[in-house]
């Protein structure tokens, strides 16, 4: 089973109460959470990569338990091994494109150099066309190639999952759709499960093998 999950966390702000129940099955590779700003999907995928711990519940994935509540496992994020895309991307300002990528390998607390090499970071340089740009900023970059980078960034250290949180949200309809083709390119030549969250209806036509529609915190029918 490559997905096995069942979350629980109720949020508090002032008078307000957020409970988000949400659980799921599923060995498909492609799996894409659906649903509305504020349903609780970036919750659910925060739970899953370990940057927000659930009141109770487990995860599962590709038949490794990352947490469980009853059996007291909860492992880092970096023992997880989940790749997980930010929406804003989350790259370093003050790293290099090549150094960004780079960090995903580091040790210890220091930054990787500009010249950092590995034979991981060429690969996905070259995989996703930023050799042209290894030493440029992220200001200095497009769109497109921020993505990128934080593609290359989160697969440089080969992670069992990939968790993505509305990749293609900040970008124009043409460079989405470009994107996205080279995205589900991607996944089909790795093999590697990815879980995608999204309100979009395009990002499931050419990207979900299985949707799980989410609303106000539960998985509705």
């Amino acid at each position: 089973m490559i997905w096995d999950f069942a979350l629980n966390k109720q949020l508090r702000h002032q008078d307000r109460c957020f409970d988000l129940h949400i659980g799921c099955r599923s060995d498909v590779r492609k799996l894409v959470l659906f649903g509305p700003s504020g349903a609780g999907k970036t919750l659910t995928l925060k739970m899953i990569a370990g940057l927000l711990k659930p009141d109770s519940g487990h995860a599962r994935i590709a038949g490794e338990t990352v947490f469980d509540s009853a059996g007291g496992v909860d492992r880092s994020p970096q023992a997880r091994r989940l790749a997980y895309v930010f929406q804003d991307y989350a790259l370093f300002p003050h790293l290099t494109v090549r150094q960004n990528i780079a960090f995903a390998l580091r040790t210890g607390w220091r930054n990787p150099a500009r010249g950092a090499a590995d034979v991981a970071i060429e690969r996905w340089l070259q995989a996703f066309s930023l050799k042209a740009v290894d030493q440029l900023y992220p200001h200095q970059l497009s769109g497109g190639q921020k993505q990128r980078t934080a593609l290359a960034r989160a697969l440089v250290a080969e992670p069992r999952a990939l968790l993505l949180d509305e990749p293609f949200a900040a970008l124009d309809k043409a460079l989405r759709s470009s994107l996205r083709s080279e995205l589900a390119q991607l996944l089909a030549e790795l093999e590697i499960p990815m879980l995608l969250i999204t309100h979009d209806e395009d990002d499931i036509a050419h990207l979900a093998d299985e949707v799980v529609h989410i609303a106000a915190g539960q998985v509705a029918p």
